[in-house]
């Protein structure tokens, strides 16, 4: 087994990357609710900071291996299996698994697999809840100052969720509508960008009264993303493009009238 490591890893590596005594799983609402600070060591959850960049172009669909608690009962854990990923991988890089920036905390070369945190934020903002063994993830690396940029700015960090309403078939294209929070869709524009999954896509239209938006997934893009595995009523990530909300931050700041008296 090829563990790359330059220093301890904060959990013990046990049958190859292998997570051990897992705990049943429990629902959601009792295992990732909201917890008082423990020790002055924790801070409040707060908006990250951008220190990664992705495309929304789908390098590969890895798929789950294991989830669970760590043996401490304390960390949530996710084993992902990414043969393209993991070519030049080091600790600490940026992956974004459906569309969530999540940082690599072990990875074994060997049996091409590696080992991401989910903290409690993460899965009560995302759909990552909602994997289980086995499931199948869009994968990205963070990309470099050389990458082409084939989609458009995506920073990882999601803004929320949406639940599939509708999945239609047109040829060989396949129609989707995605039902969201009125707080998200006020971003979201016809023939803007959007990252559903970690998908870079274009929205087609958007249904104000209905607080629905809808893409169309073309033939090649629905078998290189995970999107079209999904089924009405499941969820998916959603993240914005921030120069909307760059644009809502200015003009709610009084940016925009102090320029106009001058």
């Amino acid at each position: 087994m090829a563990i790359s490591s330059t220093s301890i890893p904060k959990f013990p590596l046990h049958n190859s990357l292998r997570l051990t005594n897992l705990k049943p799983k429990l629902p959601s609402s009792l295992i990732f609710k909201p917890q008082k600070p423990k020790s002055l060591t924790l801070k409040p959850y707060q908006t990250p900071q951008i220190k990664s960049l992705f495309t929304g172009i789908v390098e590969e669909m890895g798929k789950v291996r294991e989830l669970g608690f760590d043996e401490s009962g304390e960390s949530y854990d996710m084993v992902i299996h990414s043969p393209t990923v993991l070519e030049d991988v080091n600790l600490g890089d940026s992956i974004a698994v459906n569309g969530t920036c999540l940082t690599v905390t072990e990875f074994d070369s060997d049996r091409l697999e590696f080992k991401v945190g989910l903290a409690p934020e993460t899965l009560r903002k995302t759909s990552l809840i909602e994997l289980e063994k086995g499931s199948v993830v869009n994968l990205e690396r963070a990309v470099k100052p050389s990458t082409r940029m084939g989609g458009h700015f995506v920073q990882g960090h999601v803004d929320g969720t949406g639940e599939i309403v509708s999945m239609e078939v047109e040829g060989d294209s396949l129609w989707i509508k995605v039902k969201t929070s009125p707080e998200i869709l006020k971003f979201i524009v016809p023939k803007g960008f959007i990252a559903v999954d970690g998908t870079s896509l274009t929205v087609v239209e958007v249904f104000d009264e209905d607080e629905c938006f809808n893409f169309m997934l073309v033939e090649y893009t629905q078998q290189k993303v995970v999107i079209p595995l999904k089924k009405v009523g499941q969820k998916v990530n959603l993240e914005v493009d921030i120069l909307g909300k760059y644009v809502e931050r200015l003009l709610s700041s009084g940016f925009v009238e102090s320029i106009k008296s001058r």
